[in-house]
């Protein structure tokens, strides 16, 4: 993780700045997901509705668009509602979706012009129908470029998701289009409702809180987290380049030592991956 001294260093510069030092650093997140914590909070800090929180978070969702876009990302996908959601009170949530409705008339030629491509996760027939036509009118208008993929998470629920997955995959053994030996993790996760999509390199929630909140269970298990206290609706683009900066300093092993980092006893006979050895440390009899 990057040292406090060294994200000092990088938070005082400017944007362009910023951009270009973390583009000369390479090893840059090819997904990028984020869950966008705090419109709530932002709206009470100003005694305003919460509605207004969720308007306040479009800017901060235009700026992780052109951002991301500059770096070359390849993935930005945003938890914009979840199944949960749903349990909130019907006047706001009535809100979200004209909300959400609003933002895509409103932001779609400006996509365009940036060459962002527009996709949806989630179980999309629970959205309202005026909802769900604008949203896949907006994928239509947009399906042709060739830039960053903007991944909208709608109705979308990690465990519903590998539910889904799961009686897909049974659906394929029980009509013989696949055996179970030729059952495996891609197999799987061909029922998920992005398939497509790689898995996010980093993962950032904002708020302070630090969970995922049923956020892409499955395609998590190796992302890298990062948690900032920042409130959604304040998110800015330094916020995010700090964050893909502090992934950078990161090593991802997925469950592996360091390929540089020699094993300890490798070369005397008293490895610690000799099997001998591990028997008599954990005292299991042969």
């Amino acid at each position: 993780m990057a040292s406090p001294h060294d994200m000092e260093t990088l938070a005082h510069l400017d944007l362009d700045d910023l951009v270009a030092r973390v583009t000369e650093r390479g090893d840059l997140p090819r997904h990028i997901a984020i869950i966008m914590d705090g419109n709530g909070r932002w709206a009470k800090k100003r005694f305003l509705p919460r509605v207004a929180g969720h308007r306040a978070g479009r800017h901060s969702v235009k700026r992780c668009v052109e951002i991301c876009g500059r770096l070359g990302v390849d993935v930005l996908t945003l938890y914009t509602f979840s199944q949960e959601n749903f349990n909130r009170p019907a006047a706001e949530v009535k809100a979200l979706w004209l909300f959400l409705q609003e933002t895509l008339s409103g932001e779609r030629d400006e996509l365009d012009r940036r060459g962002v491509r527009l996709t949806a996760s989630g179980a999309l027939d629970l959205l309202p129908e005026k909802a769900r036509i604008a949203l896949q009118q907006s994928i239509d208008f947009l399906a042709d470029n060739e830039g960053l993929t903007l991944n909208l998470a709608l109705a979308y629920g990690g465990r519903q998701e590998i539910l889904r997955a799961a009686l897909h995959l049974a659906e394929r053994l029980r009509e013989g289009e696949i055996s179970l030996d030729e059952v495996t993790e891609d197999t799987f996760a061909q029922g998920l409702y992005s398939p497509d999509l790689p898995d996010p390199d980093l993962v950032i929630r904002t708020s302070g809180e630090a969970r995922l909140s049923n956020f892409l269970l499955w395609q998590t298990a190796y992302s890298e987290m990062f948690v900032t206290p920042v409130l959604w609706p304040d998110f800015g683009q330094k916020d995010l380049l700090l964050s893909v900066a502090d992934y950078q300093n990161r090593e991802r092993r997925y469950g592996a030592l360091p390929q540089d980092r020699p094993v300890r006893g490798a070369d005397t006979g008293n490895s610690l991956l000799d099997a001998a050895r591990w028997k008599r440390l954990l005292k299991v009899r042969p």
